[in-house]
């Protein structure tokens, strides 16, 4: 099991990237569950959380195909290393806000934009790269699956550490060790041997090569479910996370602190998740344990719902989180093994949208609901409809066992050539 869960740790790029950013994605995590706060304890108001989910997302949703384009047309470790660093000049920015005292919900607003932005472009040149610091290509999921834990674990130690801080520290610490952290990715970016970036003539222009990756998703339907299904997730069932200051605060009456264990219990599920998948053979069918875990993610919210007795809150948000990570992990993994190289930026930047682009317009969604049908309600619906994604799921891997449309997912060669 070791050598399995591991194996992509034997190329010496992944490993410094891995742990690079495990440091800088505590100070992300921090970030984040302080601006939830932040908002929170400004406006009390649940519609709120959904739009700052909405500010940091949507932007990403608007600009990932273009970041996309760049990511396939330029050099990648360039580009982030850029993005790295413009997001250390954001969290410098709300950091130095904060302590000036002088902020504004309109302030955070405007540079969780800022960082949406950003983020367009990062994330298709992040995981585009990972398939080129990765040695042997079979080690591939592993690598991706790694990478879900080290957000995850990540997720588990930020928000901990950060009710920790903004409860004897106040809110400006936690932007402030993000900026920090950010040293460590863009140091270990700086010790990586990549081979020599070759740029690519291009016969066409970018809305040309938009239309090009679009045309090769709609064709590739395997791809094209995949992404359909993430979208759906992203959308009704994954901003259940922006109602979780309202069950620390005003369900179970707690604190800080509160919030941060309950956000730390979901990176508990979704860290072991992710372990668990990283811990997977190639041979494994990662398709089957993807619709699996979704209806897992379902019940656990649908249990996690309506609970006040605290220990239980954090078992039920563990089990969420379980089912939730593989949405993320094995879409990623299925894509990444599936897609050419040559659309590999751009189909990841169309996983980026269905990710960042569903959710803050979900996050609008879920809190208008929590209005009018109250908190505990509307994550139980979100549950019940993570179930029927699982169903629909299920139905989809009949059909093509039926059809015999694709064999198992038995490595990413063997996939890659069916698809290509």
């Amino acid at each position: 099991m070791k050598l399995t869960t591991f194996s992509a740790f034997k190329s010496r790029n992944y490993r410094l990237f891995f742990f690079g950013q495990s440091i800088s994605l505590i100070g992300t995590w921090m970030q984040k569950t302080a601006v939830s706060w932040v908002i929170y304890s400004l406006t009390h108001s649940k519609f709120m959380l959904g739009v700052t989910l909405f500010a940091t997302m949507f932007p990403s949703f608007l600009f990932s195909f273009l970041g996309g384009v760049v990511s396939d047309r330029y050099d990648r470790y360039k580009l982030l290393l850029v993005t790295q660093i413009a997001s250390m000049f954001q969290a410098i920015a709300l950091a130095i806000l904060l302590f000036s005292n002088t902020y504004q919900v309109w302030h955070i607003i405007a540079l969780s934009v800022l960082l949406g932005i950003i983020n367009a472009f990062d994330v298709p040149a992040r995981q585009s790269l990972v398939y080129e610091m990765v040695d042997d290509k079979k080690d591939l999921p592993n690598a991706l699956a790694l990478n879900s834990s080290m957000v995850n674990l990540s997720r588990l130690i930020g928000p901990a550490i950060a009710g920790i801080a903004i409860e004897k520290l106040g809110n400006g610490v936690c932007f402030s060790l993000n900026a920090l952290s950010f040293v460590a990715v863009i140091f270990s970016l700086s010790l990586m041997r990549l081979p020599k970036y070759i740029p690519k003539k291009s016969t066409i222009n970018v809305i040309g090569e938009m239309k090009e990756g679009l045309k090769y998703i709609k064709n590739t339907t395997s791809i094209a479910f995949i992404l359909a299904m993430l979208a759906l997730i992203s959308l009704f069932v994954l901003p259940f996370s922006t109602l979780i200051p309202v069950y620390a605060k005003d369900i179970l009456k707690g604190t800080a602190s509160t919030f941060g264990v309950i956000d730390s219990a979901i990176g508990l599920g979704a860290f072991s998740g992710a372990i668990f998948l990283a811990s997977l053979k190639p041979e494994k069918d990662r398709k089957i344990i993807l619709a699996i875990n979704t209806l897992v993610f379902g019940i656990g919210l649908i249990l996690f719902s309506h609970t006040t007795y605290y220990p239980l809150v954090l078992i039920f948000a563990t089990i969420a989180a379980f089912g939730m990570m593989s949405q993320i992990t094995i879409s990623n993994t299925l894509i990444q093994t599936m897609v050419k190289p040559e659309m590999r930026g751009r189909v990841i930047s169309f996983y980026a949208m269905a990710f960042f682009g569903m959710q803050p317009l979900g996050g609008l969604l879920v809190g208008w609901a929590s209005q009018y049908i109250g908190v505990e309600n509307t994550v139980m619906t979100e549950g019940i409809i993570a179930l029927l994604i699982g169903i629909l799921h299920f139905r989809y891997l009949k059909r093509l066992k039926t059809n015999k449309a694709l064999p198992n997912d038995v490595s990413s060669d063997k996939i890659s050539e069916t698809i290509m």
